[in-house]
């Protein structure tokens, strides 16, 4: 199965280890990143869309981020 997750972090370098944590467990970049500004916190936001290919059968309780 292929699963997807969508990683997101303001914009410090916590995205950047989100994010190279995810590549270090066999998670994939999935297009290009996002950034965007979050007006109620005054803050800028970064994501970062991540699949991987797993053996099994999605389901709704598949827990994503133990793969």
């Amino acid at each position: 199965m292929k699963l997807y997750r969508l990683l997101t972090e303001d914009d410090t370098s916590a995205f950047c280890h989100k994010v190279t944590a995810a590549l270090n467990k066999g998670w994939e970049l999935q297009g290009s990143p996002s950034y965007a500004f979050d007006a109620a916190r005054g803050v800028m936001r970064c994501a970062q869309a991540v699949v991987k290919e797993v053996p099994g059968i999605y389901t709704p309780e598949t827990k994503l981020g133990e793969h």
